[in-house]
């Protein structure tokens, strides 16, 4: 008798079904062997699911088992496979009815206590449920609460081989998991607020401004002016994270393995912070089993690169097309990936090697060209990319001493999400200002005369480049959002003019 198991595997973060058959082959030397492109993790699974099934009392058949993961020609990774495995062998061996195994896709990975262990990619496997109308999963209990987030689909959590081989034989006392009402819909909170920044008016304006319109941001300024602690409060500023966001957050995190132990969905912003020596495939993704870089997993939130000219000149220019396009492409000889990777980018540092070029507080010991070459590690397409540039320059005695807290996270988050409102109704989708298009641009901007012939003046004067003049008419329209104008006016051009004024 074949008896079949329905099961997903990840590529990137997208699940794939799988299919896993079980046929019982007569032998003098039993043997479990798994067919079908299976990595080292799956392999080991036929001594996991052998454990698990001796110590959970049940019968293991004297003959071979033969173990096939349909279609062959994808590899299947994870020990996720380890329950649907022993689902499938059940069946084969009849302590379970095979029927009950129809419309089910079933993950889980095995202890050698037959103990149902927490798998990666749970809400991804949910959402392939839904999508292919299954009418249950079953997976471990702690992975529940990600996995509820599937319409249509009943969600059964086990702690235990022996739990599933009872909900699969009828019992009752396993019910469908129903989901607590905070679990829905939580509100984040922060132990980080911009009422911490004393002074620095003018960078918080900016960082403000990126977050309305989804700008990326260069800080310069000398050691420490606070460029890491003003970038660390901004997801205080951006808009909670709805449904829809919360779920692609979590794909990404939950294929990554990155969770942290956290149950259910993500409502957080995502903030990431790589260190300098990362590499190419850390930062944009890749590996053998190319998995989501650090720009993916700030999809929806924050990348802050902090002392940037120091990150290695190749991983940084890989950020073109994700900084452009919103997305990550991984290629291989036998596979192309892409991850979703639309996040402020925020990069830090310092004007010079020794970080006081320009500044009073200190003399710069460098010399000219060794500045020059200091600069030049941040190419200029780059530079282009980034919409906002601003210097943090180091408080004075009067500024730190001085008790009054400033502007709350909460206050300026208002203003955000009401430009952000406005640039929701502006275009009909969650597009924010800094991803319009070309075409956008020219149908949504209202430019005054006025405001023209300024535009005019300054890209004589600056030499600015079409990509440029784009992003500086993008930051002025966010700036006209902030204001809750319709046109925008010579002031907003005025004041996104001088975050491209920054000398080296």
């Amino acid at each position: 008798m074949i008896a079949q198991a329905h099961s997903a595997t990840l590529n990137g973060i997208e699940a794939l079904p799988i299919v896993v058959e079980v046929d019982l082959i007569g032998a003098r030397e039993p043997k479990f062997v798994i067919v079908g492109l299976p990595d080292k993790a799956v392999q080991e699974s036929s001594e996991r699911v052998k454990s698990a099934l001796r110590n959970g009392q049940f019968r293991i058949p004297n003959q071979t088992i033969l173990c096939n993961l349909a279609p062959g020609d994808i590899r299947k990774e994870g020990p996720s496979l380890d329950l649907p495995i022993a689902a499938a062998v059940l069946a084969a061996t009849e302590q379970i009815p095979a029927s009950e195994l129809a419309g089910t896709l079933i993950l889980g990975e095995l202890g050698l206590d037959g103990a149902v262990r927490p798998i990666h990619g749970a809400v991804n496997a949910a959402l392939l449920a839904h999508e292919k109308g299954f009418r249950r999963i079953i997976l471990p209990r702690w992975n529940a609460p990600e996995a509820a987030i599937a319409s249509g689909v009943e969600i059964y959590g086990v702690e235990t081989l022996l739990e599933f081989a009872e909900l699969m034989n009828g019992s009752l006392l396993v019910q469908p998991y129903q989901p607590r009402p905070d679990e829905l819909r939580p509100h984040p909170t922060y132990e980080i607020d911009y009422s911490d920044i004393k002074g620095q008016v003018h960078a918080v304006r900016a960082l403000e401004i990126a977050a309305a319109g989804g700008h990326n941001c260069l800080m310069v300024g000398p050691p420490g002016s606070g460029k890491t602690m003003l970038a660390r409060r901004l997801p205080t500023i951006l808009p909670p994270l709805t449904l829809p966001e919360s779920i692609e957050v979590t794909r990404i995190y939950s294929a990554a393995g990155e969770k942290g132990g956290k149950p259910g969905l993500m409502w957080e912003r995502p903030f990431r912070t790589p260190h300098h020596t990362a590499s190419y495939a850390a930062v944009v993704g890749g590996g053998k089993n190319p998995r989501p870089g650090e720009i993916s997993l700030a999809h929806l939130g924050v990348l802050f690169l902090d002392e940037m000219p120091e990150f290695d000149r190749g991983v940084l220019e890989s950020l073109r097309q994700p900084m452009e396009d919103g997305v990550a492409t991984v290629s291989r000889v036998s596979n192309t990936l892409t991850f979703p990777a639309q996040c402020c980018v925020i990069g830090a540092m310092n004007p010079c090697p020794c970080g006081f070029k320009g500044y009073p507080e200190a003399q710069c010991v460098g010399s000219p060209a060794t500045c020059g070459r200091y600069a030049s590690r941040i190419s200029g397409p780059i530079l282009d990319r980034i919409d906002i540039h601003v210097q943090v320059p180091r408080l004075k005695p009067d500024e730190l001493l001085d008790l009054k807290p400033g502007e709350p996270s909460a206050a300026i988050r208002e203003r955000v999400m009401r430009a952000r409102e406005r640039q929701a109704q502006r275009f009909g989708a969650a597009i924010t200002n800094a991803k319009m298009s070309p075409r956008q641009i020219r149908d949504e901007i209202q430019v005054t005369d006025e405001s023209r012939q300024f535009m005019q003046q300054v890209a004589t004067r600056m030499n600015i480049s079409a990509r440029v003049f784009d992003r500086l008419l993008k930051v002025a329209r966010t700036i006209a959002d902030l204001a809750e104008s319709d046109a925008v006016e010579k002031r907003h051009l005025a004041e996104a003019v001088q975050y491209r004024e920054i000398g080296w």
